[in-house]
């Protein structure tokens, strides 16, 4: 059998994905049903270290990593505590647990559009009493477009993270500009995606998916995911973002008994973090 046509196919479809990045712009909803399909399968298994979500708990480690590298980049705009979270696309709770226990976190509040999805991230916190504080972590069964807009930087978030959330979400432009309003001034929109080459289409769904079975077959679109350029020229074309050095990038990659570990330059082929910060006022 040829394997032309399944390259030509293949990069048909890579040129199609840019192409659905910047041309989408009037969307107005990031909620897709098959995506909230998939996800409902997998709510009751959410917190089995062992299960289909195995790879997020082992990665959620490096997300508290490059937030904290983040916080590090000068000029220093982000309290070093206090910190207000927006977590978007929550899951299970994985990651808004984790915050909501920092000493540094004032507040979690974690939104995901699943309705069992959230329902099990609620009783999982239940479990711990600290999580059951007033204001120390709220899940709301909302997509980002239904949240209501901060009318002022009190209202606003220190970091808002999309983790593993963007390459799932069909429209990912107005998506992203409808996170945009929740970060304050010198606050950090961070987030986890994949890019979209023939190394990651490789890794995530012929041996991920297929061949080894680490996540579930379905689990990812390759056509959607993104690369890291295609986020710096969307970050670019927003007025207020990344000015003095606040955009950062990082690397990553998962090992088979060993588990994730950064690695220089992977933003350009596989996984990887980007954080940018909201220029401050004045």
């Amino acid at each position: 059998m040829s394997i032309r046509p399944t390259l030509l196919n293949k990069s048909l479809r890579l040129l199609h994905g840019l192409k659905q990045f910047r041309s989408y712009a009037t969307s107005t909803t990031s909620v897709n049903p098959t995506e909230i399909s998939h996800f409902n399968a997998l709510a009751s298994t959410w917190w089995d270290p062992y299960g289909p979500s195995r790879l997020l708990h082992l990665m959620n480690p490096l997300r508290h990593d490059f937030i904290s590298s983040c916080h590090t980049l000068k000029p220093h705009t982000t309290p070093s505590s206090n910190f207000r979270y927006l977590d978007i696309g929550c899951g299970g709770g994985i990651f808004a647990e984790s915050a909501a226990r920092l000493p540094s976190t004032a507040s979690v509040t974690a939104i995901d559009p699943s309705t069992e999805v959230i329902e099990v991230a609620r009783q999982h916190a239940r479990r711990d009493p600290l999580l059951q504080e007033a204001g120390r972590l709220e899940y709301l069964n909302k997509s980002i477009e239904n949240l209501d807009i901060p009318q002022s930087p009190s209202q606003q978030y220190d970091v808002v993270s999309l983790f593993e959330v963007i390459e799932h979400i069909s429209t990912p432009a107005p998506f992203l500009k409808s996170c945009l309003p929740f970060v304050k001034p010198g606050g950090w929109l961070v987030l986890s995606t994949i890019a979209r080459t023939w190394t990651s289409w490789l890794t995530t769904k012929v041996v991920a998916e297929d061949v080894v079975g680490l996540v579930p077959r379905g689990t990812h679109d390759w056509s959607k995911y993104i690369n890291e350029s295609e986020l710096r020229s969307f970050f670019e074309a927003q007025k207020g973002w990344g000015i003095n050095g606040g955009v950062k990038t990082m690397g990553c990659m998962y090992i088979p008994g060993i588990g994730w570990r950064t690695v220089t330059g992977g933003e350009h082929f596989g996984n990887y973090f980007l954080g940018i910060r909201k220029d401050p006022e004045g």
